[in-house]
């Protein structure tokens, strides 16, 4: 049946849309945008027809939910950095069959998910930051699921993300690339911080902690990060409290995960927070 034929975790950085118009920030996130594209070029290789996107930008108080329309198109100002992210047109195929399926298989699996192909439901910048410079042509088909989980656990989030993997191989014909799209720690600037600011980590305990994280996950050491990651989601303020990471880490073996990543984005940090692109050997 089908195949997860890579996966990542990715950032999505509004400064990365920011960086392309001329100023004082033109360019600062190319090396982020040039990891994207990496990523989107090796998705080509491997012959991906459909990008899973886990996105912290896409807010749920109760149950899962996978947003599967048949498409997606308009323009995304976002209300939370509108300065930094306006006007934003995007036109995007939708997989409305593998989504239902996701849905299914985590609903059979104990955690109950909803699928929304018949939808208005809007594409978050999780989703539209990433797919902007992977998925520009529209070669991909696109999936969305709400991955910032305000009253969730961590190990429902892990399920989820086993059943994902499911549905994949079971239930669907094709060859699918799942991204967590999120940061690491996401402790934002102060409010009146200085425009500098932008290229500055919020707190150097955070940055230790990242740095440390990213550590453990060259060397393929999960146990122990799966160990930390609630005190590590809490107290450095992971964003949508990483269960994007959890999802991801569920489809890959939770526990049983054992391969180092491959960085392609160094860690970097962007107005307070910590981010970076990694590819996560499936």
């Amino acid at each position: 049946m089908g195949t997860l034929a890579l996966a990542a975790k990715i950032t999505h950085v509004p400064s990365m849309y920011l960086s392309e118009f001329p100023g004082p920030h033109q360019g600062c996130r190319q090396a982020a945008i040039d990891g994207h594209h990496e990523i989107g070029r090796r998705c080509r290789a491997l012959e991906v027809d459909t990008i899973v996107v886990l996105d912290v930008h896409w807010l749920v108080n109760a149950g899962y939910h996978v947003n599967c329309a048949p498409a997606f198109e308009g323009v995304y100002t976002s209300n939370e950095l509108p300065h930094f992210i306006r006007n934003l047109p995007y036109a995007y195929p939708g997989n409305p069959e593998l989504g239902r399926a996701i849905a299914a298989c985590a609903t059979e699996d104990g955690v109950f998910t909803r699928a929304h192909d018949a939808t208005t439901l809007d594409l978050e910048y999780g989703t539209l930051v990433p797919m902007r410079y992977m998925n520009a042509d529209q070669h991909f088909r696109v999936v969305s699921v709400a991955a910032w989980c305000a009253w969730h656990s961590l190990q429902d989030s892990a399920r989820f993300g086993a059943s994902l993997r499911r549905a994949i191989e079971q239930r669907f014909d094709g060859r699918v690339a799942l991204f967590a799209s999120g940061s690491l720690s996401h402790r934002f600037n102060d409010n009146g911080s200085p425009e500098s600011s932008i290229h500055e980590i919020s707190d150097e305990f955070f940055r230790q902690v990242d740095l440390r994280v990213v550590e453990l996950w060259k060397q393929g050491d999960w146990k122990t990060f799966i160990r930390m990651l609630p005190a590590y989601a809490e107290r450095c303020v992971g964003e949508g409290g990483m269960h994007d990471t959890a999802m991801l880490l569920g489809a890959l073996g939770w526990t049983g995960y054992d391969r180092p990543v491959e960085i392609v984005t160094p860690y970097f940090p962007s107005s307070g927070t910590g981010q970076i692109n990694a590819i996560f050997p499936v």
